[in-house]
């Protein structure tokens, strides 16, 4: 069954496009991405420079970094009730104008379906912590925005298979450092914090947004 793009894992070849994943764990190299995606905000929304802040876009980016790493795993199990035991060291990655960026896989060992939390972890906590660290952002934000990737693949998954990603993603939030980032209502997920976006101007806010259900002066998005 063929799923979207934030699902796949390419075969890796060696071609010379690829970068390590481990390059992304570089402050420098998180930095210049960060940078990209500022400018192409920029352009997007015809906005000034002083306007677009880099953390903001920052928190965004790790969103969909974030993305890439955990739906392919939590694919995995849904459908194979197994997972990939994939570490940094095992991806690697091409930056791309916009869009998902690709990612590529080198031949790694299967897990059982209950190693999904440690083997996301360790993909995830190390560009966390980077993204943390270069642009001072809140780990309650960055956590939940792996909450969010986590939701919005289950999201997509439901639509497209037979099987029922959300007993799995209830699991993981009810387990540090998951635990509080966010709660689950049968097929919703409501973050208890923010990604930030909606600092871009004509940004808006996500679906799952904790400033789409609560009022301004209980907001502490971060």
């Amino acid at each position: 069954m063929e799923l979207g793009p934030y699902f796949v894992w390419d075969a890796y070849d060696g071609d010379a496009a690829w970068r390590p994943f481990t390059d992304l764990l570089d402050p420098d190299v998180a930095a210049e991405r960060v940078g990209e995606s500022r400018r192409a905000l920029i352009g997007m929304f015809g906005l000034a420079d002083d306007v677009v802040p880099e953390r903001v876009v920052a928190s965004v980016l790790f969103l969909g970094v974030a993305s890439r790493l955990v739906s392919p795993l939590l694919a995995d199990v849904v459908l194979h009730d197994r997972v990939r035991a994939a570490g940094p060291a095992d991806l690697w990655w091409k930056p791309v104008p916009g869009g998902p960026w690709p990612v590529a896989c080198g031949p790694v060992a299967a897990r059982p379906a209950d190693a999904l939390l440690p083997v996301a972890l360790r993909l995830v906590a190390p560009a966390l912590a980077t993204f943390r660290e270069r642009f001072r952002l809140s780990p309650k934000v960055l956590w939940g925005n792996v909450a969010s990737a986590l939701a919005g693949a289950a999201g997509q998954l439901d639509r497209q298979l037979a099987g029922d990603p959300w007993p799995v993603v209830a699991g993981l939030l009810a387990r540090p450092p998951l635990l509080g980032t966010a709660s689950l209502s049968g097929r919703s997920l409501r973050r208890h914090n923010c990604c930030l976006y909606y600092r871009i101007p004509g940004g808006g806010t996500c679906g799952d947004c904790v400033l789409t259900s609560r009022r301004s002066q209980d907001l502490r998005p971060g």
